[in-house]
């Protein structure tokens, strides 16, 4: 039997927090969020099918509509995944749910996953929607929806543990998440992505010059950076991703990163013209 139309809006605003940390979890972005939950609220109110079973045709509806969102933005197809006769895959049930233990960073690593993969870790690891639940929703069979999530957590795995390829790719993407918040006046996200310890001084003579102090802790920090970087650019200082100001076509600063498990620990400001010449854009 289905839900009446009283009951279906009284169900969605039950399950609607739920839903937003879904999407939220999967898109990585509030705003993106609310939005694919107000979609779902409208499909929803659209819906003239009975609906026996609510929460889990929400979870499926908002769940595909942030797929649809991160196929939109790398619109790459996604290599076959199902499996091979021979091939063994752990069982998600035997880890530790990985996403809340990886750090704030782990959007970091959210990003360099498919989209399939993205959303069957998320939904199992965080949710623990069951992979039948999962293969629905992916359009694919449970074995490959198992298949997703344990690559995903692999991935992620590797990260928390230092992988060394994937590093430079993760501290450029911290550092790029740190400049985007700090434009944008992103006060929760760049607390979330520096140590509560972190400091930020300046590192050459031409840097104390310009009257840097040193400033300790996340608070301290984000008071100086929180909308304070309208003119700073992505750049490498040398072979390292950093941020740095430009005055009249010229770099004035670098702000060179020390980020150890995907958190800012340090910052360090230079000015030296030494320094200043390996600077580039990115």
């Amino acid at each position: 039997m289905g839900v009446g139309v009283d009951g279906q809006t009284a169900g969605f605003e039950a399950e609607r927090p739920r839903l937003l940390r879904i999407a939220e979890r999967v898109l990585g972005d509030h705003a993106e969020a609310e939005d694919v939950v107000q979609n779902a609220w409208i499909r929803l109110a659209r819906n003239e099918t009975p609906i026996d079973n609510l929460p889990g045709w929400l979870t499926t509806v908002t769940t595909r509509l942030c797929l649809d969102r991160l196929r939109s933005k790398l619109p790459v197809p996604e290599e076959d995944l199902e499996l091979g006769l021979d091939e063994t895959v752990p069982d998600p049930a035997d880890d530790v749910m990985l996403i809340d233990s990886v750090g704030t960073a782990l959007q970091v690593v959210l990003d360099r996953l498919s989209p399939s993969e993205r959303v069957a870790f998320v939904l199992h690891d965080s949710f623990a929607v069951d992979f039948p639940a999962i293969a629905t929703i992916l359009d694919t069979s449970p074995a490959a929806a198992r298949k997703l999530a344990s690559r995903a957590r692999r991935k992620v795995t590797d990260r928390a543990s230092g992988d060394r390829p994937a590093e430079r790719s993760d501290h450029t993407a911290v550092v790029d998440a740190f400049l985007h918040a700090a434009k944008g006046g992103d006060l929760d996200t760049l607390l979330g992505l520096l140590a509560p310890d972190v400091v930020l001084e300046g590192a050459d003579a031409a840097a104390l010059a310009l009257g840097t102090r040193r400033l300790v802790g996340r608070e301290d920090v984000v008071g100086l950076t929180n909308g304070g970087m309208k003119t700073a650019f992505p750049v490498f200082i040398a072979d390292r991703p950093g941020v740095a100001w430009l005055h009249r076509g010229e770099f004035k600063v670098a702000f060179d990163f020390v980020i150890e498990d995907g958190l800012v620990r340090r910052i360090e400001l230079r000015a030296d013209q030494e320094v200043l010449a390996t600077v580039r854009k990115r």
